[in-house]
């Protein structure tokens, strides 16, 4: 449901990037907004209609905004079909509450484009974004499960204690069985939820193969440094003796001629008068 992006390479600086960098923050308020009216209404059901309303009137508005800035962002884009194509998962998400109007599909659609526009940021590491996607899952998982399965005639889950304590054993899939959904919408929540988490356990193992793998392999490239560096002074060493052994030899020699000269004596250049 949600990607992330590593790259740190800076991004093409068009007036779509820029869109995107200046609208990422208050469409990040909003989803916070949307997330507060969508839970109040879960959470306290005993809220008036009116109240029930004005969140209603949130999450619409909310909604309108990310379909607006979808707008933008595709009439910024300097190849509209190319921008489409790669972006079709936005295109979904933004006609999703379209099809029917259920606040659990908003909830979806919203979750989408938030993961999607997150995705952006350069700032956002895998672990963030993991400890992220769970609690969102976690969180927003219990309260559309409580929403379906709390007037349920054969629902167990009623509060939102009980939710968060299904959803927790579904998503590590333990699933004890105390608590299970008995409606249709409930088990597909159910199932969208287990499937997370086992896709959330595989990036969490990947990223722990992954680090102690690159760290094998620095400890293996210091290794070959070392290796290489002492290859290198060893061979400094050879040739610094084999000049000092050089230069041995031709001390001695030069002391030996010296001695010679000396040994000689005074005369010993001189020719002998004949007689």
């Amino acid at each position: 449901m949600l990607s992330v992006n590593t790259d740190e390479c800076p991004q093409e600086d068009t007036a779509q990037a820029r869109w995107e960098r200046r609208s990422q923050r208050p469409l990040l308020v909003l989803a916070v907004a949307f997330a507060v009216a969508y839970a109040v209404p879960i959470v306290d059901d005993s809220t008036s209609p009116a109240v029930g309303r004005a969140c209603q009137v949130v999450e619409w508005c909310v909604w309108g905004a990310f379909t607006a800035d979808y707008l933008i962002r595709l009439r910024l884009a300097p190849e509209r079909m190319a921008f489409v194509r790669t972006h079709w998962l936005d295109l979904c998400a933004v006609a999703l509450p379209l099809l029917q109007p259920l606040r659990l599909l908003r909830l979806v659609s919203t979750l989408l484009l938030v993961g999607r526009r997150a995705r952006m940021a350069s700032q956002v590491r895998l672990t963030t974004y993991v400890a992220g996607a769970v609690l969102v899952l976690l969180v927003f998982g219990s309260l559309a499960v409580l929403s379906v399965e709390r007037n349920a005639p054969e629902g167990n889950i009623r509060t939102l204690g009980d939710a968060m304590w299904w959803s927790f054993t579904t998503m590590t899939t333990v699933g004890y069985g105390d608590l299970a959904p008995t409606t249709g919408v409930g088990r597909l929540l159910a199932v969208g939820l287990m499937l997370s988490g086992i896709a959330l356990l595989g990036v969490v193992t990947a990223n722990i193969a992954a680090w102690f793998i690159a760290r094998f392999e620095r400890e293996d490239l210091e290794g070959q440094r070392q290796s290489q560096a002492i290859r290198a002074l060893t061979q400094e060493v050879r040739a610094l003796r084999a000049e000092v052994a050089e230069l041995r030899q031709a001390d001695a020699g030069s002391k030996e001629l010296t001695t010679g000269l000396q040994g000689a004596g005074p005369h010993a250049g001189r020719l002998s008068p004949p007689r």
